[in-house]
Parts: C-alpha cells; sequence; structure tokens
C-alpha cells in the first residue's frame, strides 16, 4: 500500500501560512529548501485541496496545469472551475474514498501538498502515514493551521531530525499503530 506523506513548512505554533496566506516568515534559502526540492523528486502523485492549488497561480501556475511536472494531480474540491483541456483530476465527492482508491493503487508515495483542512480530515481518518515538518524558526500567531478540523488525538512517532543553518528543523514522523 502507497503512504500518504504531509510534507509542509510549519511555524513554530503550528500555522502553515499566515493571515492571507502569507509565507514570507518561511525562509526561502538554504539546505532545507534544496533536501525539499530533492524529496519532491521521489514522490509520484500529489493530492490537495483548491485553496492550495489556487494558490500556486501567484507563482505562475496556470489553471488546468500540473504544479509538479512529473507527479499525478489530484485536487480534491467541490468548487473548482477549470478550463476544459487540463492536466489534472478533480475529486469533486467522496474524497475519503478516493483517497482510500489511491493509497490501495500502484505506485510510490503521495505527497500530501496541503491544505490544512484537508490535512485534518485525512488524519481525522487516519489515511496521514507520515508527516516532514519543516519547523520554521518564526511565530505567525494567525492563519492556515497545520491540522484544521481535527476532531481527536493522533499518534505518531519521531523518526528522525535534521537541523539547518537557516534555522529550519526538519522533523520526520511516523503514525504510531
Amino acid at each position: 500500500m502507497r503512504s500518504i506523506v504531509y510534507d509542509v513548512a510549519t511555524s513554530l505554533d503550528g500555522f502553515i501560512a499566515g493571515p492571507d496566506d502569507d509565507i514570507s516568515m518561511f525562509p526561502a534559502e538554504g539546505a532545507h529548501l534544496d533536501d525539499y526540492l530533492a524529496r519532491l523528486q521521489t514522490y509520484e502523485t500529489v493530492i490537495m485541496g483548491r485553496r492550495t492549488y489556487e494558490f500556486g497561480y501567484a507563482y505562475g501556475l496556470e489553471p488546468g496545469k500540473r504544479a509538479y511536472p512529473h507527479m499525478d494531480h489530484h485536487i480534491l474540491s467541490r468548487s473548482l472551475a477549470l478550463p476544459e483541456d487540463v492536466e489534472v483530476a478533480i475529486v469533486r465527492d467522496d474524497w475519503l474514498g478516493a483517497v482510500e482508491r489511491l493509497k490501495r493503487s500502484d505506485g510510490g508515495d503521495i505527497y500530501l501538498c496541503g491544505g490544512g483542512q484537508l490535512a485534518g480530515l485525512l488524519a481525522n481518518h487516519g489515511l496521514i502515514d507520515r508527516l516532514i515538518l519543516k519547523l520554521a524558526p518564526a511565530i505567525i500567531g494567525a492563519g492556515v493551521r497545520l491540522f484544521g478540523g481535527t476532531a481527536g488525538p493522533q499518534g505518531f512517532r519521531l523518526i528522525d531530525t535534521k537541523p539547518y543553518d537557516s534555522g529550519v528543523v526538519l522533523l520526520t514522523y511516523r503514525r504510531a499503530d
């Protein structure tokens, strides 16, 4: 079975973006970024919510195109409107069923790109296998939570740590079963 990996930058107080989706407080240069870009090459599939997909528009992503050219894309959204000629799959309903089918399909790890609400939903149903948190040396105070709407406790076991000169600490966890 394929693993879902939530690989995301987070602040010390648990936000993946500030108000108005501001990410300026996350260090944008350094070895942590090089390692992240190398990890992206290991994922075959990406799942994300509408807000995360549309966030890419501000960085040059064209509607309907892949944010990561080598990955199979699944956007979970009831309202995303795209042109007819798209390179991504839009999952309009039965999100949990669609994610479970992806996990059972052949292939490598699945990158959970975000956002926080989707991560909370998947965590609530035990569908996240690993967390790779790029812990930034910043307190944001408000914005998009790492796990939005999480209903109950989730157990994970720390399996690796890596500090960087940028102040970022990479924390890798595996779901505790």
